[in-house]
């Protein structure tokens, strides 16, 4: 993986946490308020878990593999 390849990764996992946060906040305000739309926090909810996994996938290609 080259420089560029690797800022590349970086921004886009910045993009993606700041996305995780801030889906974080937006369903802790929806759950919070009297009326709620249940499948709209669900549906929050699971876009949330992509993101984790897209998180957790571009993190694996960032950390080298080490064999000990």
């Amino acid at each position: 993986m080259n420089d560029n390849d690797e800022s590349a990764l970086r921004e886009q996992l910045a993009r993606l946490q700041q996305e995780h946060r801030d889906l974080d906040v937006a369903i802790e305000a929806l759950a919070a308020s009297p009326g709620s739309d249940l499948i709209q926090v669900q549906r929050l909810k699971k876009r949330k878990l992509v993101l984790r996994d897209q998180i957790r996938q571009i993190e694996d290609q960032l950390t080298p593999d080490i064999i000990a």
